[in-house]
């Protein structure tokens, strides 16, 4: 049994530092849940295959019950809890999603919205990526209710629209319904 002292690390989380002493197996997802209360991170299997845990690691799409908690040491942790617009208003892909009743019951959105958003922030401005492309960056993450349609759907909207100048949501545009 080693009794060595746990390092104490610090992460950057929603861009506040946090300090801690963590186990050397601990794994990301449990630091953010246990030990510092950012609950919208979710457990869905422990294996990477669900995508509920995804978190943004240094501006990255990553799912946290695959990272170590020390080896983000020193990195910035975008969670859930941290993407809101200025005011708390939803941010475009947010909205866009739930134009487009791109969430059913919601455990898996968080982890969508982790990793959709990095492929709208990436995108060209005013231009959507196409259905396969959107259907490939989903990869990984699985939802149980909403087929994936609506989800494709919200994304085309965020990206297509551009956000306002304060980082509110993207102005509407047509659903599939109302083409």
């Amino acid at each position: 049994m080693d009794l060595t002292p746990a390092p104490t690390l610090t992460l950057h989380v929603n861009g506040r530092p946090e300090e801690f002493a963590a186990r050397p197996s601990e794994l990301l997802v449990e630091r953010l849940r246990d030990g510092l209360g950012l609950t919208g991170t979710k457990v869905g299997c422990d294996t990477g295959q669900c995508g509920t845990c995804v978190v943004r690691l240094d501006g990255r799409s990553v799912k946290s019950c695959l990272i170590l908690t020390a080896s983000a040491a020193g990195s910035e942790v975008t969670t859930i809890e941290g993407v809101s617009a200025r005011g708390g208003e939803l941010t475009g892909l947010q909205e866009a999603l739930r134009q487009e009743h791109g969430t059913q019951c919601g455990f898996c959105t968080p982890g969508m919205v982790m990793a959709l958003g990095e492929l709208v922030e990436n995108a060209a401005p005013g231009t959507a990526p196409t259905e396969p492309e959107i259907r490939e960056w989903l990869t990984g993450n699985l939802c149980r209710c909403t087929g994936y349609h609506s989800v494709v759907r919200g994304v085309q909207r965020a990206c297509a629209a551009p956000a306002g100048a304060d980082g509110s949501a993207a102005p509407a545009v047509p659903s599939a319904e109302g083409r």
